[in-house]
Parts: C-alpha cells; sequence; structure tokens
C-alpha cells in the first residue's frame, strides 16, 4: 500500500517545496520509491516532460530529488496567470482555455476527477509520495473548492506537516492560527509543525515551541534554518528574495570572491521561468529590474520570457525602458533574450487575437524577426541543440551541444544566422542573441562563454562558483534539524 504525508504551509513561500524535496532526497538515499505530487499548482515557472507535458517546475525539481523523472501526474493541474484575472489552464500538461478564477470554480468537480485519477496512477508506481498542498493551509473562504489543500487532505486522511515561515515574522500566531481554523476533521491530522528560514540560535525560541504544542497539540518537529542553496524557485512570490532595481552593484563579489559583473534582468510584469537565470547568481551579481526603472550602466542585459508577449513588449515602450535597452546596445552591451524576450528582439509581433486583439506591433529591431500568434497552439518540447552561432559569445563554443526546453505560444521567422541549430537568432556582432531554449544558462559551455566575455570585457577575473549538490545538502540540513524519527513514524517507516 502506497503511503502519504501532507506538507501545508501557514502561506506562500512558507518552505513546503523544499520540505518535500528534502523528504523526497532523505527517502532516495534510504533506497525507498517516492514521488512528490501537488495536486494544483499556480506558477509562472514550468518544466517540459520527456513526453512534452508541461508542469510546475517545483514538481520537477523534488522529482529530481527523489532520483525519478517528472511527470505532468506529480502536477496534474497547472495554472499560469496571465493578468486580469486570468490563468492559462494547464490540465495533466496540456493547455486546455484561459479561464477567469469565476470559470474554473465553476467546474471544480470536474478537477477532482482530475486530481483522483493522478493520485491512483502514482499509487500504482510509488511506495511512498509526499503531497504539497498551496498557498496557506487555511484558506477558509475556499473550502468547498480547495482542491489543493483541503480536498487532497480529506482525501488520503494520511498525517500532515505544517511549515510556516519565521523570516516574515508572526510564525507562531500563523501556525496556531491555521491549525485552529481547519476544519473540523483535518484539523486532528496535523502530527507536526516545522518553523522554517530561522536565522538566529533556536534556543531563543523554546519557551515559544513549548507553548505552541500545548496551544495546538501538535509537536514541532524542528526548526530550519535559512539555507541558500542552489535549487530553482517556485513561483514569483521568489523574486522579493532577489537583486532589487537599483543601478548599482557592479562591485558586488561574486562566489570566488573576485568584483562581480553586473547582470541586468528586466522584471517584466508577467515574468516567467526566471528560473532561467539562477545559474548566474552565484558568479554575477544579478539584479530585475522593473520597466521604468534606471537600468543603470549593466554589463548585459537579459529579457526573460513573458505570459503575454506583447502586454509586456507595450509597456517596456510606455515606460522608456526599450529605449535604455537600446542605447545599452551601441555601446557594445550584449543582449540577451529568451522565449518571450527572444520574440520582443524582433522587428515585429503579429497578434492575431490570441494574446491582445489584433495588431501588429514593432518589437526592438534588434533581431531581423517576425513573431505571429494566430491559433491557440503551445510548443512543448525538450531539446539538444547545436551552437552555430558566431561572435565572442558563441564563437568559442560553435559546434557543441546545449540541451533546453522550449514552452511558448507563436511562430518565429527569422532572417538571422541561427544560434543554435534551426533556434533563435544572433544580430550584427554576434552580441545579441535571441533563443527560445529555457535551461540555457544550466548548459556550463554556454554559461561560461558568456561570463567569460563579460569578465574579459572588463578586465576583471574569473573565478567559478564552488560545485555542490543541493539536494543533498538540502537533505543533510533536514536530518539535522527535524525529528525525522517522528516523521518516520507518521509514515510507518
Amino acid at each position: 500500500m502506497t503511503r502519504f504525508i501532507v506538507i501545508l504551509g501557514t502561506t506562500s513561500h512558507s518552505g513546503k517545496s523544499t520540505v518535500v524535496a528534502a523528504l523526497c532526497r532523505i527517502l532516495r538515499n534510504r533506497g525507498l520509491k517516492v514521488a512528490p505530487f501537488k495536486s494544483q499548482n499556480m506558477s509562472l515557472n514550468s518544466w517540459v516532460t520527456n513526453e512534452g507535458k508541461e508542469m510546475g517546475i517545483a514538481q520537477a525539481v523534488q522529482a529530481w530529488a527523489a532520483g525519478v523523472e517528472p511527470t505532468e501526474l506529480m502536477n496534474p493541474i497547472l495554472l499560469k496567470p496571465k493578468g486580469d484575472r486570468t490563468s492559462q489552464v494547464i490540465v495533466f500538461g496540456v493547455p486546455v482555455a484561459d479561464m477567469s478564477a469565476e470559470e474554473y470554480y465553476r467546474g471544480i468537480e470536474g478537477m477532482k476527477s482530475v486530481v483522483d485519477r493522478a493520485i491512483e496512477e502514482l499509487s500504482g508506481e510509488y511506495d511512498y509520495i509526499v503531497v504539497e498542498g498551496a498557498g496557506g493551509g487555511a484558506e477558509i473562504n475556499l473550502y468547498d473548492r480547495d482542491i489543493a489543500n483541503i480536498y487532497v487532505a480529506r482525501k488520503l486522511a494520511a498525517p500532515i506537516i505544517l511549515v510556516g515561515d519565521i523570516e516574515r515574522g508572526g510564525v507562531f500566531a500563523s501556525l496556531y492560527g491555521t491549525v485552529t481554523l481547519l476544519p473540523a476533521d483535518i484539523r486532528p491530522l496535523v502530527c507536526g509543525l516545522v518553523i522554517n528560514k530561522f536565522r538566529g540560535d533556536p534556543a531563543i525560541l523554546e519557551p515559544g515551541l513549548a507553548m505552541l504544542e500545548e496551544l495546538t497539540g501538535a509537536p514541532v518537529l524542528g526548526v530550519m534554518p535559512y539555507l541558500d542553496l542552489a535549487l530553482p524557485s517556485e513561483d514569483s512570490v521568489s523574486l522579493g528574495d532577489k537583486g532589487g532595481g537599483g543601478s548599482q552593484g557592479a562591485n558586488r563579489e561574486d562566489a570566488g570572491g573576485s568584483v562581480a559583473v553586473d547582470i541586468a534582468v528586466i522584471r517584466l510584469a508577467r515574468i516567467s521561468n526566471f528560473t532561467d537565470f539562477e545559474p548566474l547568481e552565484r558568479e554575477g551579481n544579478l539584479r530585475y529590474v522593473t520597466p521604468g526603472q534606471p537600468l543603470g550602466r549593466p554589463d548585459a542585459v537579459i529579457i526573460p520570457g513573458t505570459k503575454n508577449t506583447v502586454a509586456d513588449l507595450l509597456e517596456l515602450r510606455r515606460r522608456g525602458t526599450d529605449r535604455e535597452i537600446l542605447a545599452l546596445r551601441d555601446e557594445g552591451v550584449p543582449i540577451l533574450g529568451i522565449c518571450g524576450g527572444y520574440q520582443i528582439l524582433g522587428r515585429e509581433i503579429v497578434d492575431q487575437g490570441i494574446e491582445d486583439g489584433d495588431s501588429v506591433v514593432p518589437g526592438l529591431g534588434l533581431l531581423n524577426s517576425q513573431t505571429r500568434f494566430d491559433r491557440y497552439e503551445k510548443r512543448t518540447v525538450q531539446a539538444e541543440k547545436t551552437v552555430t552561432g558566431d561572435g565572442p559569445i558563441l564563437g568559442p563554443i560553435k559546434g557543441e551541444t546545449v540541451s533546453g526546453y522550449e514552452i511558448h505560444m507563436g511562430v518565429t521567422t527569422s532572417q538571422d544566422p541561427p544560434a543554435f541549430g534551426d533556434d533563435g537568432g544572433v544580430g550584427g556582432d554576434g552580441l545579441v542573441i535571441g533563443t527560445y531554449l529555457h535551461g540555457i544558462f544550466q548548459n556550463r559551455n554556454f554559461r561560461d562563454a558568456f561570463l567569460d566575455h563579460l569578465y574579459r570585457r572588463k578586465n576583471l577575473p574569473r573565478r567559478s562558483a564552488p560545485a555542490g549538490d543541493g539536494y543533498d545538502e538540502l537533505a543533510k540540513a533536514a536530518e539535522i534539524h527535524l525529528d525525522m524519527k517522528k516523521i518516520w513514524d507518521m509514515m510507518g517507516i
């Protein structure tokens, strides 16, 4: 019989995802067959499976921690916000429609059958399933339609661990309040509490922990320290923890102690898959700049993916950020666009009612390409490509291979030399690069080529970030700071 354990949180970004990943790695290290599961995820950070199905990147990360291949069954429902209270609804890895919250909840009974099927199919393959809730566990206005927390907890009747984030304060109140507000049949399932992201001496918390146990009737399983691990972020809430939009920062040191290059990522309103750039964080000063804020003097500019290319391009133009990007390009600053960012770099975007109505919108014109949105159809595929572009960045690795994954609507035709096989384009002197490949910086050869050029241009030494397995570091921290015996007892191990 498959065993389940449910990880709920007091809020979004409380650390549910990392606790699930930690348990998946620990169970995997014990030789057990384990999988993660999150019935419904709302995130613009996504992953493409081997079969071309789209799922939340957090469940892909947890699957890697478990040592198994990610599948859409681990996240059967993915909601990708588009703005104006509308989300693209993806079921079993395939987009089905754009819906308002009202439309989505009208069909919630059908979504429950999706969850049931996913649980049933995973149960036939895995011995242990670590389930993650969504947002806060006690959303009292949603109990009748909360398929991510209440429905799954009720269906499985499995032990629940509740995670609270001490980083933002109020952790005792949020843990107590969440337990108290849970439905009467769910409350007894809470078998343990975890305080996450603590930066001080845990001894300071001890009187409060004892009181919390008395008030809730659930043991505190431990206090997890704040961890800075090389793991992808789950969703846009994590952007608040990253570098701001100030124009300074170029003198910050990198992980190796060298003065860091300064890389500006445009923080588009509908930014997606910003996990693409997290491999750069340990080797440079990576900062996110909202359109309208000064870009300053960065050594490179990256335009990321977006859930609505046309709307974000128009916002860039309204705020004047397009002119700043063009001025930096004239000064020889490299400009990289990924997915929607690649589309923005082109000559024009033709929208035939798919994104923002019928329109032809001029792009930045840094690449000689046109993108057409003429059908509600998304390309989702893993890809391996040969580097074909020239210039100071791609030239040194020409002929080598890179891998990544595509998640995009729209079809782009380009007159520029391709960057990677049949993908993307390279403009002018080779310092404008566009590509549909998400995860491009996960390729060591491309990451090195990009950063080496930036450091050479500033006559600065570059030292690579130290290697390390974030999953094993996370698992080790959990084994040190959590009462694993009580957790194993909950799971019947």
